[in-house]
């Protein structure tokens, strides 16, 4: 398979790496130069649960420079997925799809604004953990599963043909007939998560081993649970502070993504994470002050940077 990867930080180097390393064509797309120049110069670096592994593919910052692919993983932050997405409309062969993965709500929908509903198929990572070492070079503590799923629901061909893929690069990965479902018990944990460890800058572990604070990541996620319910998502648990601990007791060294963006002083995803329980909490009348308080914080600091 020819593969774009489009969006090459921490996650999406992981699977650049590890589908490239199983033999398959991978371009890594991303608009950071100085990764892009390195992935050119000296291979890209993936170590971590996987294993330890440089291999050598084409890096680009736009991804005409790859060209036609037989399949685009749009791995950017939530924010890059709509030009991610126009970049790669007039790119598309009769038999490419896109494959989104990302933190978040709302991916589809913008990637669905430039690009036909029948050509997006959904993902929802779990447990990895990433985090860029320097430009070219990845680490991941883990790496649980990849979930994968039609916008729609139901099971597909291309599915059951993208499980085998992933499969074959080493990846626990599994196709599930509900993907919303999947996104949105992430999403509880995202938003109890990232938010909170960004507003405190503590660790998973750290945010539970302090009280007060792991009081404010439970207030959230029980809003974004009550959030998911009221618009109609079947959630597999209905006890959200309990699937919240044991989710991140799985990834108590682990700093969020948003945590390690501010620290390097990059606005965050959090206009697709807390903010968006916010956003949908208001469209219901239902109230949401924990999220509420915590965007208010994470917004007026990324106001700096």
């Amino acid at each position: 398979m020819k593969i774009a990867v489009v969006g090459t930080g921490a996650m999406g180097s992981i699977y650049a790496g590890l589908l490239a390393d199983a033999g398959h064509e991978v371009w890594a797309i991303d608009r950071w130069t100085e990764h892009v120049d390195a992935i050119q110069t000296s291979g890209l670096r993936v170590e971590g649960a996987s294993g330890d592994r440089t291999v050598a593919i084409p890096a680009a910052t736009d991804v005409a420079q790859a060209g036609e692919c037989d399949l685009y993983i749009v791995a950017t932050k939530a924010d890059g997925v709509g030009s991610a997405a126009q970049a790669i409309a007039p790119l598309l062969g009769d038999g490419s799809f896109v494959l989104t993965i990302q933190n978040g709500l709302g991916a589809f929908e913008r990637i669905a604004e430039h690009l036909p509903e029948d050509r997006i198929v959904l993902g929802v990572a779990q447990g990895f953990g990433a985090a860029m070492v320097g430009p070219g070079h990845v680490h991941h503590p883990g790496m649980k599963l990849i979930r994968l799923g039609e916008p729609a629901g139901g099971a597909s061909e291309r599915v059951d043909a993208l499980v085998e893929l992933w499969s074959s690069a080493g990846f626990e990965v599994a196709g599930f007939d509900d993907i919303q479902q999947l996104i949105w018990e992430k999403f509880v944990c995202n938003v109890g998560l990232s938010g909170p460890c960004t507003v405190t800058g503590l660790t998973v572990g750290e945010m539970m081993d302090t009280p007060e604070y792991w009081a404010i990541s439970q207030g959230c996620a029980a809003e974004a649970f009550e959030v998911g319910t009221a618009t109609g998502v079947h959630f597999s648990f209905d006890d959200p502070l309990s699937y919240l601990r044991d989710f991140a007791g799985g990834l108590r060294p682990a700093k969020p993504s948003m945590l390690q963006d501010h620290e390097a002083r990059r606005r965050s995803e959090i206009d697709a994470i807390n903010g968006q329980v916010s956003e949908r909490g208001r469209a219901l009348g239902i109230a949401t002050p924990s999220n509420d308080l915590v965007s208010a914080i994470v917004r007026a600091r990324e106001t700096k940077f």
